[in-house]
């Protein structure tokens, strides 16, 4: 929660000052400070401020995508494009392959050492681990695993990253489904309460029916004992009497 409090409060800092500056070189040397600063990890907002557009047609052009890189790129993006763009400061580097790391823990929760070499451009298992541990693990960006047996880094926790465009459109799909399955999820709990009510009633007027049957069948031998006749002592004396006459 921390964390997160803190990148919420360096991007409305970053935004404020990218909406308040009216000139170009001003603007790439924010998106330079914003970009090599340690704690910062989400770039979208700032990205969006409309001013930004003052960088296109300018000199400092290359800046707005060094921007853009650092909201959904990885190192590798970087290198395939250095010839167009300007010279990375050392605090980037590290901060565009911190990145690299929450993008592949993004959709793999297994990372092999082999894999994340190639993708940080490290020699090393030990330059490796450091990095995982130093600007990774201790920086609160990821938590996980270092299987030295299995050369590989078990993900257990990864902060998440701007939303690339194409990650926007799969996420509006997938709420799409969800909502299409929503609907008829509760389409069918609405008929599954609507039978449970007509069965309600049917065994309210079953039971109804039952209990005026019960109250019959008291009444019917209530009166067929009132009927019957009454014999007394004195009765049963006569007519025994009357037999052995």
């Amino acid at each position: 929660m921390d964390m997160e409090r803190k990148q919420s409060e360096l991007i409305d800092h970053f935004v404020k000052r990218a909406t308040a500056v009216d000139a170009a070189a001003p603007l790439a040397d924010l998106i330079l400070e914003a970009t090599a600063h340690p704690s910062l990890f989400a770039f979208s907002e700032i990205l969006s401020v409309p001013d930004l557009a003052k960088l296109k047609g300018t000199q400092y052009a290359s800046s707005l995508y060094v921007l853009r890189l650092f909201a959904c790129g990885t190192w590798s993006d970087y290198k395939c494009n250095a010839g167009s763009l300007p010279a990375l400061v050392p605090d980037q580097v590290r901060k565009l392959k911190q990145l690299t790391v929450l993008t592949l823990a993004e959709t793999e929760k297994v990372l092999p050492y082999d894999q994340l070499m190639e993708e940080l451009d490290v020699s090393n298992v030990r330059e490796l681990e450091d990095f995982l541990i130093n600007e990774c693990m201790y920086a609160g960006i990821v938590r996980g695993k270092l299987d030295q047996l299995r050369r590989c880094f078990e993900v257990q926790f990864a902060a998440g990253r701007d939303l690339r465009p194409e990650q926007l459109d799969n996420m509006i799909q997938t709420l799409s489904d969800w909502l299409g399955t929503s609907d008829s999820l509760l389409h069918l709990i609405q008929e599954k309460i609507k039978w449970a009510d007509i069965m309600s009633e049917t065994n309210k007027k079953h039971k109804k029916e039952i209990e005026d049957k019960v109250e019959e069948v008291k009444k019917s031998l209530k009166l067929n004992t009132l009927s019957r006749p009454t014999w007394t002592y004195e009765a049963t004396k006569r007519a025994f009497l009357n037999l052995e006459e």
